[in-house]
């Protein structure tokens, strides 16, 4: 591989702190100038090819590098930053029992209600499209409004083989359990049988979602959920900014590990509507990530929603509050509501100082319908 020239100091390589980094593996953003003849010079000396290609969240791929490789493209003037691969996981954790309180505390201002109340709409003429492990888009849950967009995963199957997007897409648009049901579902896989992925294969998904999803047939408007996160990098955050930059709503779980949510990508963009997590019980949940990143609190603890294979689970964590956020994003757009400042309406309507345990610096704001 010959540079076109070197460069006066090197581009840095982003190592994710505190992350399960893929040795050897990298994301290559390249500088918003470059142009395509330039990310194909540096492509040329890569031996192991590209893993992945990105051209709409950035310019710039994913490969295995030797250490020589690097150093090249360190070198390599029309590169912004090299970042670390590294493992991204669900944000859910698999519970006994049976619950199903969810939807009803979005509609009422008390608890321990049995009713969800909604607009007839219910989400018509919106998109939801769910970047995670897939969606079992036969379940009888979804009537016949899921299917399945793209694989990045590899894996040769269309199925969803952990059973956690089917879950969180029963919460977005269910017919028992969604919040907009009568949404429209896309499934774009990212996630393996095991709940886990690289940050190269979910920019991968987050990439074609920003370039592809106008067009499909959503004239209400797009919503995009993420129920999966990872240490703070800054190639997902790019790639979240351009979700957004699109005219798409991203809802994000705030994550399970009872931090700041600030260092966890996606949730720590702006522009991200971030999603932390509370009980039947009217109490923050002990798992949740907080601070200032959190834009609105949900219910995400032993929630009920759709399984593979024409079943029903409970599951608790932030990835369970965010399709409840996701799939409120839907219902207000069908309802006429802009994707412009739509995270700010949701959180002015919302129940305040309703959430018990609040830690300092976290929004009280409980997500409500406005039924």
């Amino acid at each position: 591989m010959a540079a076109p020239s070197r460069r006066a100091s090197p581009a840095p390589v982003l190592v994710p702190r505190g992350a399960q980094v893929l040795e050897g593996r990298y994301i290559v953003k390249m500088k918003t100038e470059a142009q395509v003849s330039a990310v194909e010079s540096a492509l040329s000396g890569v031996s192991a090819g590209a893993s992945h290609r990105y051209s709409h969240s950035f310019s710039g791929f994913a490969a295995s590098l030797t250490p020589g490789e690097l150093e090249i493209l360190q070198n390599d003037p029309n590169v912004d930053f090299i970042e670390q691969d590294a493992t991204v996981s669900t944000k859910a954790i698999v519970t006994e029992g049976s619950a199903d309180w969810g939807l009803s505390r979005i509609s009422n201002k008390k608890p321990d209600t049995t009713r969800y109340s909604y607009d007839s709409s219910a989400g018509e003429g919106t998109c939801a499209f769910v970047i995670d492990t897939g969606i079992d888009v036969h379940h009888p849950e979804f009537e016949g409004r899921a299917k399945f967009l793209e694989n990045f995963v590899g894996d040769g199957s269309d199925a969803d083989l952990f059973g956690h997007g089917t879950h969180v897409s029963g919460i977005i648009a269910g017919k028992t359990f969604g919040v907009a049901k009568k949404a429209s579902l896309f499934a774009v896989k990212v996630l393996d049988v095991n709940g886990q992925g690289n940050n190269s294969v979910i920019i991968a998904g987050m990439d074609y979602v920003a370039k592809n999803a106008s067009s499909q047939h959503c004239p209400k408007g797009i919503v995009v959920n993420m129920s999966l996160g990872g240490i703070k990098t800054d190639a997902v955050n790019q790639a979240a900014i351009s979700i957004t930059n699109a005219g798409l709503f991203l809802a994000a779980a705030a994550g399970n590990d009872a931090l700041d949510a600030a260092d966890f990508s996606p949730a720590c963009v702006p522009a991200v509507c971030t999603v932390g997590a509370t009980d039947r019980n009217d109490t923050f949940a002990l798992y949740s990530n907080r601070g200032s990143a959190v834009d609105i609190l949900a219910p995400g603890t032993n929630i009920t929603s759709s399984w593979p294979g024409n079943l029903t689970k409970v599951m608790s964590g932030t990835s369970m509050a965010s399709p409840h956020v996701a799939g409120l994003g839907a219902y207000l757009l069908g309802l006429g509501q802009k994707i412009g400042g739509l995270c700010g309406t949701i959180s002015s309507s919302a129940l305040k100082g309703a959430i018990k345990g609040v830690p300092e610096s976290t929004v009280n704001l409980l997500v409500q319908n406005g039924a």
